[in-house]
């Protein structure tokens, strides 16, 4: 008789769109929704990083190759971003009828992209430039407590930088989005992640210049190392995995906040 896999076959069959999950966390995210047998469909605004992922996900995955999806988004624009989104969300409605098990919903979306209005002034932030999320999450995901919706913050929403206020002030303001999407979504469940320093390709250097960089910063963390990637990607496994949790923010920062 088979052994039970209860635990690891929660995510099988999944119908799941990654919305910047082309390199960085969200590669590592998408890597481990394939390795526990979901349907994936990774959005970025590059054709050719979504193309050079899906390849590498399908040498690493040979026989879940077929799981593996990618759509092309544009989030450089927030006053196009809800219709970027919705438009994003329709397609990976579509691919997933086409490739799943015909069913009209997602199971969980999850956010990881770089966010452009992180960098608006606070002055031109309008009800233009500020996405509801709301307006398409209830049309394209599953009304259940076994859907989510998971957004990423950084500890910069708790830790104070110099020279980082509109963007601390704008992921401090996600926390409370999460625990607000929370109720108005219910039974759909909303969670967040903040996490601290990782050491991604997303670092615009030489990988010398990262590497020194993550080791110096590192030192000054609890756990002595920067974040990696496929450490930070069991904190989204988490929150989609457990149906209990919703409105909460996680944090994978290596002790960040007490160092």
């Amino acid at each position: 008789m088979a052994e039970p896999t209860k635990y690891t076959s929660k995510l099988s069959g999944s119908r799941l769109l990654i919305i910047g999950s082309s390199s960085g966390i969200g590669f590592a995210v998408a890597e481990a929704c394939i390795e526990h047998g979901a349907l994936v469909v990774i959005a970025s605004c590059s054709h050719k990083r979504i193309s050079s992922a899906i390849e590498r996900i399908k040498s690493t995955y040979p026989s879940k190759a077929v799981n593996i999806h990618g759509l092309t988004v544009d989030l450089s624009n927030p006053e196009a971003l809800e219709s970027e989104l919705e438009h994003v969300l329709s397609k990976a409605v579509v691919v997933c009828v086409s490739s799943g098990d015909g069913k009209r919903k997602l199971n969980h979306i999850i956010y990881t992209a770089g966010d452009a209005l992180a960098t608006i002034p606070l002055p031109d932030m309008t009800s233009k430039t500020l996405p509801r999320p709301d307006k398409f999450l209830n049309e394209h995901l599953e009304k259940c407590p076994d859907s989510s919706y998971t957004i990423t913050t950084g500890s910069i929403s708790e830790k104070p930088m110099p020279d980082w206020t509109v963007v601390a002030g704008y992921a401090a303001g996600l926390h409370a989005m999460v625990r607000n999407l929370a109720l108005e979504l219910k039974p759909i469940r909303v969670n967040g992640i903040s996490s601290g320093v990782v050491n991604t390709e997303l670092w615009k250097m030489s990988e010398e210049e990262r590497e020194t960089m993550m080791t110096s910063m590192g030192e000054n963390l609890a756990t002595g190392r920067a974040g990696r990637p496929e450490d930070v990607a069991e904190s989204y496994l988490a929150v989609l995995k457990d149906g209990n949790m919703t409105g909460s923010m996680v944090q994978t920062d290596g002790g960040a906040l007490f160092m």
